[in-house]
Order: structure tokens, then sequence, then C-alpha cells
């Protein structure tokens, strides 16, 4: 296993981004990280990817962290193993313990949205040892959804676990309309996601066999729902839980979870205007409740040097995206619509930084990267 640097770059606040790939077991994550000081690791949720987190990265950067944001496997540049077994919770929340392994930290402060949530719950249940302090936003305990789902309501809210359950269907319908389905998912955010969002979601989605993947988190955790209770553990790590009470999809019963499944849950916090995705709508207050209830971590490590540093560094370049792998290469002529300041020529995106990049990748990315040879695997 390994993790590598891919590039420095910036992004649109100024913040300092280094992009990378971690090699954990078969699968290879893509990641983006900023700042030095304790470790933690921010898991994105359904349908998006590294990108989501943008509103809190150079806050909790700037608040003296480390942090990194993986795309799960399945995602935008990380690899899309086959098959539904492949999305297993058990095998995602190795993922994570993998990733924090990888980049060079025994532990972290663990930070989940949506799947993303469900991911971390799982991790700090498997694996205790590397969560150090876990939050939860809009992201029920595994046993208080399996409660809800009794309830009709609750289960009418959800409809699309089962929609997604349908072989091949629901990968056509989501492409469909512009990948209209997903982007109607995330309508109630406020303020609404911008055309320039949304687009860098459209082409993390259009990744090949990217549908799929993400519908198989979903095929996955229904189909294993009846031996799933046998394995739940009490969660040992404080644990913070933030919820925008306009969720759509969550009602707001789901938010507190058994007080014998997590001993050491600190609070709830809800916040009243804010919708499911509660990391766009109020940034700046969840990131002063994470900065707040991480705090003894960097207290800790106040003065000594972060034993989790970056590995490496790389210099700057202009162009928008990482350069793709002859077999991912766009066609000649075919700059990614977020490479707007790249030099458009016959063959292709090219940066400024000495070497000419090669055609850049159908990757979604937010700051400039520099090129990197390896692609993800499949």
């Amino acid at each position: 296993m390994s993790a590598n640097a891919a590039g420095l770059a910036i992004s649109e606040d100024g913040t300092e981004l280094r992009e990378g790939y971690a090699d954990v077991g078969d699968v290879r994550l893509h990641y983006v990280e900023a700042g030095e000081g304790p470790l933690i690791v921010l898991l994105h949720g359904f349908p998006e990817f590294w990108f989501s987190w943008r509103l809190q990265i150079g806050r909790l950067a700037a608040a003296g962290f480390r942090v990194v944001a993986p795309d799960m496997r399945g995602y935008n540049l990380s690899s899309r193993p086959a098959g539904v077994e492949a999305y297993s919770a058990d095998l995602l929340a190795a993922d994570v313990r993998g990733l924090i392994r990888e980049l060079g930290g025994k532990s972290a402060l663990l930070v989940g949205h949506d799947w993303g949530g469900t991911v971390a719950w799982a991790t700090a249940m498997n694996h205790p040892e590397v969560v150090d302090r876990l939050a939860i936003l809009n992201a029920a305990h595994p046993r208080r959804l399996q409660q809800g789902l009794r309830d009709p309501n609750q289960l009418r809210k959800v409809w699309y676990f089962f929609f997604f359950q349908l072989p091949g269907l629901p990968e056509r319908i989501v492409r469909a309309g512009h990948w209209r389905f997903f982007r109607r998912y995330q309508r109630d955010a406020r303020p609404p996601y911008t055309p320039q969002d949304t687009e860098r979601y459209v082409e993390s989605w259009s990744q090949p066999g990217a549908a799929a993947a993400i519908i198989n988190y979903y095929r996955a955790a229904v189909r294993d729902s009846k031996q799933a209770q046998a394995r739940f553990r009490p969660i040992a790590a404080p644990t913070l839980v933030i919820w925008g009470q306009r969720d759509r999809y969550l009602g707001p019963k789901l938010a507190e979870p058994d007080r014998e499944d997590v001993p050491n849950l600190d609070r709830v916090e809800r916040l009243p205007d804010a919708s499911h995705w509660v990391h766009h709508d109020e940034p700046e207050r969840v990131t002063e409740l994470l900065v707040d209830f991480f705090a003894p971590a960097r207290a800790t490590q106040d003065g000594q040097t972060s034993t989790t540093s970056s590995r490496g560094r790389a210099a700057l370049v202009r162009c928008g995206r990482r350069p793709a792998p002859a077999a991912q290469a766009s066609s000649a002529g075919q700059c990614p619509a977020a490479s707007r300041s790249c030099t458009r020529s016959a063959s292709g995106c090219s940066a400024t930084s000495g070497t000419a990049a090669a055609d850049a990748a159908p990757a979604t990315s937010s700051v400039a990267t520099t090129e990197r040879a390896s692609a993800p695997r499949s």
C-alpha cells in the first residue's frame, strides 16, 4: 500500500490544496488535503465527492488541522470495483482505516455526511482504534435508521433505497436529462448550488461506471440489512451529531442515536434552517462546531510536529485538471469545462509548470494540479 502526492494547488478561496492517491487493498482512493496538524478525514455523501467539503477544508486547515477529503470508492477519481459486494459497509470502513494508515496516521478525527456518515459510523464500530472523535452530519446511526424504516412516513421519504434495487433501470434513469435525478436530489440546498458547482458534480457522475458504483452502495446496504444488526457495537469515541432539521429524506427523530450504541454522545446540534445539505447551507456554523469539538486534539498537538505531515510537495501549475494517462485522455482539443485557465490546442490542455500537460482527464477538480502518470484503478 502507498500514499503518493499528486500535486500542489490553490483552491478558489486561496487555500493551498494537495492532491494524492492512496492504495488501500485493491482500491486506489483519490484525496485532496490542506493544512498541518491533527488529522481530520471528511467523508462525503451521496451523490457527491470530495468537492462537497469545499466550504470546510480551508477553514479547518486555517484552524490548525491537517484536512483530508477523499473520493470514496466508486466516486469521481477513486477506483470503481465491479459488483454489489464491493460496496459493503465493512469494506467501506476498511477503506477509511487503510486511508488513515497510508496517510501516516495511527488515528484521526472522522467526519461524515449522509453516506459518508454511514461509513463513519461503521468505521467507529469496526475499527475504534483509528477514530479519536466522531462527527456525523445528517446520517442516522444504522440501528436508528432500521427503526425509522418501520414508520411508513419515513419509508416514503427514502423510496429510492428500494428503487435502486432494480437491475439496470436505475442507472439509465439517473443518467437521463443530464443527470436530472441526481440534480433534483440536491434541490433543497440553500443557497442553491451554482451552475458551476452542478457541472462539477455532473462531470464526476459522468466517469465511466460511476452510476452503477454509486447505486451499488444502496444495493449492498439493503442486501446486508438483516445481518448488519448482529454486527452493531457500542461506539467508544466522543461523538457529535449535527443535523439540518429541513432534511427532506431523513426525519428529525433519526438524529439522536440510542445511548447504548453511542455512550459518549456529546450532543445533537440541530440547525433549524438547514436542509440535508447542512454543511453547504450553514458552512460557517458547521465549521465552528467541528473546530470546537475537535479542539482537544489540537491542544494536545500544539507545539509539536504533526505525525501525519504530508509526504512530498509538487510544483504549481495553472491547468484545472490533472493530466490523464493515455487510456483515459480526452480527445484532442477537448479541454474539460473546469479547465478554463488552460490553453486549448490540438494536443489538449497545456499547463505552465515547465512541463506541458497532456490531454486532461475527464475528472472533476476545482483546483489546479500537477501531472500524474498513474491512473485510478478500475
